[in-house]
């Protein structure tokens, strides 16, 4: 039967939620963010803003920490304010859209098929 390995309580840099994880799995997010423990749903977002940005890890990392900072200081309904400015932010920061000519323009795109799941891409493991 093989030894099991002991887990620690880590607290995420960004947003202060504990998880209890083992120290394989500690040391592999570490690694990945610079140093920093994030949480899966930090991580996800830091992830997103460095591909999409193409900016680097720290980079997302510190304007993630900062953001978090920013929403703990803040009360209900700044937070709510806030987190909508900076979607509205990053949509209008996305591609330039065209300028409706007629109504038959106005007609939905169609979807593109999903062929992968975003945590697949990840360099990330759970298991070693």
């Amino acid at each position: 039967m093989d030894a099991v390995e002991s887990s620690a309580v880590v607290s995420c840099d960004c947003c202060g939620l504990e998880e209890e994880c083992t120290g394989e799995y500690i040391g592999g997010v570490r690694a990945y963010f610079c140093g920093r423990w994030l949480c899966g749903l930090c991580s996800e977002s830091v992830k997103y803003e460095a591909g999409r940005k193409r900016a680097g890890m720290e980079e997302a990392v510190r304007a993630h920490m900062a953001f978090c900072r920013m929403l703990r200081r803040a009360g209900p309904a700044e937070r709510v304010a806030e987190g909508m400015c900076q979607m509205l932010r990053r949509t209008a920061s996305g591609k330039p859209r065209a300028v409706a000519r007629s109504s038959s323009s106005l007609r939905p795109a169609a979807a593109a098929p999903i062929t992968g799941h975003h945590r697949a891409s990840t360099g990330l493991s759970v298991r070693p």
